[in-house]
Order: C-alpha cells, then structure tokens, then sequence
C-alpha cells in the first residue's frame, strides 16, 4: 500500500537518453539482496543521478543499497597478441535466445599479477582464452575494469540458461596459472534470474 510502481518507469524514461537499465531478481538465489540493477552509460555521474532518482521514488524508499560496483569498459587488452586460430574462435556467437540467469563475480589480482611482463601475461591470459572457448556459445560474458574505482580491479558478468556450463567453466579457470593470482574471486558473487521488469516489481511487492 502506498507504492507506486510508476514512478519507477518514469524514472527510467527520464534517464532513458543517458544510459541504459538492466534489472536481475536475486530473492531466493543470493542471500547478499534481493535486486540487482545494471546500469551502462557514457559517465559515471549519470548512473549516480539515475540511483539517486530511484532511491527518491515510493518504491525506491524501501530500497537499502548493500553494494555498488564501479568499473568501465575498453578495448581488450590481450587478443591481439593471441593466435589467428582463438581469435576466430573468439567470433563464436552465443545461442540465440534469452538467457535465463546472470552471474556476477568481482575479482581482485594480487600484486605479481600487475609486475609481470606483458608476454607472461599473454601467455596467461592465452590460457584462459582457450579454457573458455567450450563455452562460448551458450555463456555470453562482459568485462569491466574496476582497478582505483572500487576495491576489486575486474567486475565480470555472465549470462547463461546453463548452469552447468557456467559451473565447469569456472572450474576450468581455477586450473591454470592466471587463477595463482587471484586475492579475490567473488565474495560476493551475485546470481540472479534475467526476467522482465514488471515480472520483478510483482514478486517483490507481494
């Protein structure tokens, strides 16, 4: 009672020109909340001034954000030192279709991960590329740099309707050399279900 799920929509629609919203359900998968909003834009601020706009709605009043993560996108750094062949591999497109879970991981390196070379980490970072390619095609996966913007230098998401291929895919990164360097993986580790925004505001309005 006195929620207005409207507002929400209006606020979105206002930002709408500025950057773009993506919103997960987490209740009952992740114990860390029960929300999860992605927001992509050209400057930091503009996610700032959406959030700010949303916590202000009736709805965004009952909201108590328990995290935010901050990092960016650029260019990939290691493929063009990889083979013809992984790059190739690398245009495998993912199955058509909507994807039914999202999984987000933030990861931090130790410091001999950042006074390597940059060959040793091609090498490395070749490893890596090629124990993921079995599951290019059905988990779709971002990254965003996070290093002096958060405590955690890489923020990866994934999409996929498969968890089993998601889970033997982590399980392939755990084995090579590059996971040595890893201080943090996860904690917390975000997994939610991809579901249309209507569909959220319902269940969480029960």
């Amino acid at each position: 009672p006195g929620i207005h799920l409207g507002d929400i929509g209006e606020v979105i629609q206002k930002h709408a020109e500025t950057l773009a919203v993506d919103v997960y359900l987490m209740r009952g998968l992740s114990e860390h909340a029960d929300l999860l909003v992605r927001l992509h834009a050209t400057d930091m601020i503009q996610n700032q001034n959406f959030l700010v706009d949303l916590m202000a709605t009736t709805f965004g009043k009952h909201l108590m954000n328990v995290s935010t993560f901050n990092g960016l996108t650029k260019k990939l750094n290691y493929v063009p030192a990889f083979s013809d062949e992984i790059k190739s591999a690398l245009k495998t497109p993912v199955e058509p279709g909507a994807k039914l879970y999202a999984i987000v991981i933030p990861i931090r390196k130790d410091a001999g991960w950042w006074m390597l070379d940059q060959e040793t980490r091609n090498r490395m970072m070749k490893e890596h590329t090629e124990a993921s390619l079995p599951y290019l095609k059905t988990v779709k996966r971002k990254l965003y740099h996070s290093s002096g913007l958060d405590d955690f230098d890489f923020i990866t998401y994934f999409e996929t309707s498969s968890v089993v291929d998601f889970h033997n895919l982590v399980l392939n990164l755990e084995r090579i050399k590059e996971n040595q360097h890893n201080r943090r993986f996860g904690n917390p580790t975000l997994l939610g279900t991809i579901r249309p925004l209507d569909e959220i505001l319902e269940i969480l309005t029960r």
